[in-house]
């Protein structure tokens, strides 16, 4: 009789502190609750403050970092629910780092949507203990007093992302360890920062696809797993690195702190873009290229394409194309060093002054015949392309290669020992160049409607000879299935027309003799054979002359007129 109100004494308590941690635990329309370790899928109103809650931290954690990630709208995450410039940041790749107390056990911090729509995005809490470094742990750059968030800045050329320095770690509830006080191997100066990068597939622009690969490298684990790593910074670097910028192409990058005395690790807040606008009116992410390239990089592939094929046997239209070609590509670097026009004016700027030096390489080729000319032009464009290509592989992301006063001489090096080839095998070096010239403006051609990492082979030279500072840019671009399919259109293209060209040209001349030499030469030998019915004709000038005096002499009657008889 006595047991059932005993049992109710104790039973009441123990189904209440259940439920309560079960309610702990369950989300609500103005209520986030998150698992440790663990991502979820966030959605924040127009206007709308969400509390974002952990319930039961384990006491072996001793602070707690957010990611919140959206494809391209801005949200704030806060520490409290009044927003100051201290306690939150804005934007599509934002953070917090939670320094816990010695008895804490819950986490509670405050998601808001700026935007004037709805943000759907994917939120990802990460615990360490005190052996872990502190991501941003000694911020005097930023407004949040530790900051675990990297900055990212783009422009055409170059992408550059920035980050605190790290702290040590330390006990939970403990004092942060100082800074600066001293530089040895107690205090933070012997971190070290690895900078990873993560490529999108190609041509995906979509939302779902960036938390989808957000959620995979989010953590230091997955982040060594999936990601490719860059480079690695002492402390004593600048926390700065610059790569080159992808327009269109989805990039993820970030940057893990390690503690090689005690070998632990932590992530920073991985950062996100596309090298552009999602949201504005003129060459947004969706509507990248101009009508204007597509126009002239289409007619460009189209030549190309007949040079890779006949360029030889029709050797003046080759020689105009690659005219043109060489004289461009100078012209455009040179106008826009030294002019601010716009693009669309450079670039038909460039076509006429490509045009022009394709008709000057044919007048000089007419007038002379030198064929030293034209091979030194049309080796430089191979060579052009072969340096391009080898400085395209992991070589040209070598520290040596970040000087211009490395890499230029080197690069030219390249492009002369071409044509240096050419001087022994004249016909072969120049059917070569056709072919693999005229492949690769097919690809450009291709480039300018669906994006393709071949077209940085030659893009990045043209940016570093462009801007001074893209020497310090990484060059990393991602290979994926469409730049297997397109280097393979590449190389049957150029080897099919080396081939066909060497078949068919194989019992010609090496080269087309030059038609004003041909025309002196049939001019002296008129002259000479008196046998040539053509010798006892008057020359042009003689002709001419005549010509003109008949149009003003008096025609004399040619005999007596009498009239008709009747």
């Amino acid at each position: 009789m006595f047991l059932r109100p005993l049992w109710g004494i104790f039973l009441v308590p123990f189904v209440a502190m259940l439920w309560d941690g079960a309610a702990s635990q369950v989300s609500s329309p103005g209520r986030l609750v998150f698992a440790l370790g663990r991502s979820r899928n966030v959605s924040l109103l127009q206007n709308a403050t969400v509390e974002a809650v952990i319930p039961r931290i384990p006491a072996d954690v001793t602070y707690i970092t957010f990611q919140l990630h959206t494809q391209h709208q801005n949200a704030t995450v806060s520490y409290h629910r009044v927003l100051t410039s201290s306690s939150s940041l804005n934007g599509s790749d934002a953070g917090l780092l939670f320094p816990l107390m010695r008895l804490q056990r819950t986490l509670t911090w405050y998601l808001r949507s700026p935007e004037r729509s709805a943000i759907t995005g994917t939120g990802v809490i990460l615990p360490y203990g005190e052996i872990h470094p502190v991501p941003g742990g000694c911020n005097t750059e930023y407004n949040l007093l530790v900051d675990p968030n990297i900055y990212l800045q783009y422009n055409l050329f170059e992408t550059i992302i920035q980050f605190a320095p790290a702290n040590i770690g330390y006990a939970r509830g403990r004092t942060p360890p100082p800074c600066d006080v001293n530089s040895g191997q107690s205090s933070r100066w012997r971190l070290e920062y690895d900078v990873y990068q993560y490529f999108l597939p190609e041509n995906d622009l979509s939302g779902q696809v960036l938390i989808e690969h957000i959620q995979k490298v989010a953590s230091v684990q997955q982040m060594v797993l999936n990601g490719k790593k860059l480079v690695m910074l002492k402390s004593v670097d600048k926390t700065m690195v610059s790569f080159s910028s992808v327009p269109g192409q989805g990039v993820i990058y970030s940057v893990i702190v390690r503690d090689p005395l005690l070998n632990s690790s932590a992530s920073y807040v991985p950062v996100h873009t596309y090298a552009c606008n999602f949201s504005s009116n003129l060459d947004n992410c969706y509507t990248l290229g101009r009508i204007s390239t597509k126009v002239f990089f289409t007619i460009a592939g189209i030549a190309g394409l007949f040079v890779c094929f006949f360029g030889h046997r029709f050797f003046k239209s080759e020689l105009f194309c690659m005219g043109f070609v060489f004289v461009a590509f100078l012209f455009f670097i040179l106008i826009t060093r030294v002019t601010s026009l716009d693009y669309d004016m450079r670039l038909g700027l460039t076509a006429l002054g490509g045009a022009a030096g394709g008709v000057l390489l044919v007048l000089c080729w007419w007038r002379f015949g030198s064929v030293l000319l034209c091979v030194v032009i049309v080796g430089l464009i191979l060579g052009f392309l072969v340096s391009s290509l080898l400085f395209f592989t992991p070589i040209g992301d070598l520290s040596i290669f970040r000087t211009d006063s490395v890499f230029w001489p080197t690069f030219c090096s390249v492009v002369v020992v071409i044509p240096l080839i050419f001087f022994r095998w004249p016909r072969e070096g120049n059917i070569t160049a056709c072919g693999v010239a005229g492949g690769y403006a097919v690809i450009l051609a291709v480039n300018s409607y669906i994006y393709t990492s071949l077209s940085y082979i030659t893009l990045d030279v043209l940016k570093r000879a462009l801007n001074n500072q893209f020497s310090r840019a990484f060059t990393n671009v991602p290979f994926q299935g469409i730049d297997y399919i397109l280097t393979t259109v590449w190389a049957v293209l150029a080897v099919s027309g080396v081939v066909l060209q060497l078949y068919r040209e194989r019992s010609r001349p090496f080269f087309p003799p030059s038609p004003y030499l041909m025309w002196k030469q049939e001019r002296e030998r008129r002259k000479t054979n008196i046998l040539d019915p053509s010798y006892h004709i008057p020359s042009l000038r003689s002709r001419l002359k005549s010509r003109v005096q008949d149009m003003f002499r008096r025609r004399e009657p040619a005999g007596e007129r009498t009239p008709l008889l009747l």
